[in-house]
């Protein structure tokens, strides 16, 4: 009698596991969020890329063509005989490649608020629910304040004070920062709230009071034990909050306190747009506006479905 030799079973990668994972099955059965996530992968590669993809540098005085100013979509100009797929604007700057420089500026603007209000909002939120008392209570008493406010109203007056104090000779240099930071300290209080919430729940679990024991120091118990347990609606915050931050981004731009026209974003090409679009040039404004609303919807519909996703009580 001899014995069967056995194999052996391989341990399933990482990509395997990924592709089992109850997260994954769930993605696959929402159209929405497939729609959502390959409309923004899109439109975010699209900006990434701008320079290899976008035919002319919107930016290069060398490359522009006042003659080409106000060509019709798919028209030849009728001076010089030159076509752009959607037109070009007053300065005769290809809409389609500033609407792809656009929004590299929108996204690097919306991306790195979001993070500093994470950072800002995370950090407060461990602290006032870990330490509470008179920590916990300033902490959110001012951010019940700032609730009371509209969140672009408290990054216009965040903006124009940050310009006010920036010397003239560095505004323009600067105004990209400022505005990140402005629209950041505008949105860290939901992640404050959330994150304290769901410290005030960790810190009486037994892991932590086993931590507390073996002598670790709070700091080290608030990022290395509390902090991974209270991630997931962080993300879906942080989701959620980006294309908030787009949208604020533009508004701010479209109001004229936002980006430099030497830097124009998706709210500064609208802004452009609008004081043309009574005057027959529609396209100006259509497109970028149609490229916005993309941007902002796919990644809120795609947040919204990672909410759900994420929520054990929904599935």
């Amino acid at each position: 009698m001899t014995d069967t030799a056995q194999t052996p079973t391989k341990a399933p990668t990482r990509l395997q596991r990924w592709a089992d994972s109850d997260f994954f099955y769930l993605f696959k059965r929402s159209p929405v969020a497939i729609v959502s996530f390959a409309v923004a992968l899109i439109l975010v590669l699209s900006a990434v890329f701008a320079p290899l993809i976008a035919p002319y540098n919107p930016f290069d005085p060398a490359s522009l063509n006042l003659m080409n100013g106000f060509s019709r979509p798919m028209t030849p100009n009728a001076f010089t005989g030159d076509s752009f797929w959607l037109g070009t604007d007053d300065q005769g700057r290809d809409v389609f490649s500033t609407i792809l420089y656009g929004m590299r500026i929108s996204l690097f603007v919306g991306v790195a608020a979001v993070l500093f209000a994470m950072v800002l909002g995370i950090s407060l939120g461990l602290i006032a629910g870990y330490v509470g008392g008179w920590t916990e209570t300033i902490i959110m008493r001012i951010a019940d304040v700032q609730l009371t406010f509209p969140s672009i109203l408290v990054a216009m007056l965040i903006f124009g004070i940050a310009k006010g104090v920036t010397p003239i000779e560095y505004r323009d240099q600067m105004a990209i920062w400022v505005l990140i930071i402005a629209i950041g300290l505008s949105d860290w209080v939901q992640f404050a709230r959330v994150v304290r919430g769901a410290t005030l729940v960790e810190k009486s679990k037994e892991y932590v009071q086993a931590a507390r024991l073996i002598g670790r120091s709070s700091p080290a118990i608030m990022v290395k034990h509390i902090l991974p347990n209270v991630l997931s609606p962080v993300l879906v915050i942080a989701t959620i909050s980006l294309a908030l931050a787009i949208i604020a981004e533009a508004t701010l731009s479209f109001l004229g306190v936002g980006a430099p026209p030497t830097q124009p974003s998706l709210g500064t090409l609208i802004r452009i747009g609008q004081g043309f679009l009574f005057s027959g040039e529609w396209w100006i404004l259509f497109f970028p506006a149609c490229t916005l609303l993309a941007l902002a919807l796919s990644v809120n519909l795609l947040g919204d479905w990672l909410r759900d996703a994420l929520n054990p009580r929904l599935r």
